[in-house]
């Protein structure tokens, strides 16, 4: 199992959820998080003073699949949440070693 962790634009949320959903994925979380890469903030004004917004907002949304399905989510959520331009966001996949659901006890693919 691989946990697939996409930081994207907040307005793209819909669209990377509905190419989830097609995919096959049947649950996400999703946190609103802060932060900036290249993008590096963006200047803003405000009643004629200007300042720096150094930590942009951005989604984080989480998954966690089988192997086989890693390719398709991610190719899913590159294209619902591409805009071409900088910022558009990082996907980070890393190894699950055990799932458990709490409310049943089933674990690994069965408490997906």
């Amino acid at each position: 199992m691989k946990k697939i962790e996409a930081i994207i634009r907040p307005f793209k949320l819909d669209e990377v959820k509905i190419a989830l959903v097609n995919a096959g994925v049947v649950g996400m979380t999703v946190s609103e998080v802060r932060g900036f890469g290249r993008q590096k903030g963006q200047t803003e004004r405000y009643r004629g003073s200007e300042y720096t917004v150094e930590f942009l907002q951005k989604l984080k949304v989480e998954i966690v699949v089988e192997d086989d399905q890693v390719d398709l989510v991610v190719q899913s959520i590159t294209n619902s949440a591409r805009t071409g331009e900088i910022g558009d966001g990082k996907i980070f996949i890393s190894n699950i070693d055990r799932v458990i659901r709490i409310r049943t006890g089933e674990t690994d693919l069965e408490a997906i």
